[in-house]
């Protein structure tokens, strides 16, 4: 599924960390896709998608994802 970028909110993930639990998409099922070993598919996100992307960051029981947001203009 791809996510166009509206507000520049981007969601990422430090591999190395994650353990493909997939807790985050049970979390934020409408803004974390799975890949088909339970990793998140991460990227830019719409804008109705970056409060439960934030939740997702919170619930992540290894700190392995973030959003990225760009800075004030």
């Amino acid at each position: 599924m791809t996510r166009r970028q509206v507000q520049g909110a981007v969601l990422r993930v430090d591999p190395l960390l994650c353990e493909g639990v997939g807790l985050c998409a049970r979390i934020a099922a409408d803004a974390i896709d799975l890949d088909r070993w339970g990793y998140p598919i991460v990227g830019p996100l719409e804008p109705r998608d970056v409060a439960q992307a934030r939740r997702a960051v919170k619930g992540c029981p290894r700190r392995a994802l973030w959003v990225e947001e760009p800075a004030p203009r």
